[in-house]
């Protein structure tokens, strides 16, 4: 069982997602914001961190970028998760420091094996 930090603004998406890693055994944090998100990744240390890019304020991008250069955060493992679905968008968020980006919308046995995949390193 992980400790997953599921990141998005819309609230039926991020109870969806919740649920999909609870039934997989995993405990999850959930936060609305990027901005919620540096400061839970910083304070929680999730194991894995489940980032939608659209969000109001701090977008999954910027946050994914921040989190990744921090080296008090730069060891969790990010998949971004999307409703992006252009190969330019896959290959930013990589750059900016996911290890894995999934369309929206999710399918439940695509986001357990890439949180399986990310957590084994």
């Amino acid at each position: 069982m992980a400790r997953v930090l599921v990141v998005d603004d819309s609230p039926t998406d991020k109870e969806y997602l919740k649920q999909v890693l609870v039934r997989a055994g995993h405990q999850v944090i959930e936060a609305a914001t990027g901005s919620d998100a540096l400061a839970l990744a910083k304070s929680e240390r999730p194991d894995c961190i489940v980032m939608d890019v659209v969000m109001p304020g701090i977008n999954g991008f910027q946050a994914t970028r921040t989190l990744s250069r921090d080296p008090a955060t730069a060891r969790i493992p990010i998949i971004v998760v999307s409703s992006k679905s252009q190969e330019t968008d896959r290959v930013w968020a990589l750059r900016q420091g996911a290890r894995e980006y999934i369309v929206k919308p999710v399918k439940d046995a695509e986001l357990i094996d890439k949180v399986r995949s990310v957590l084994a390193g």
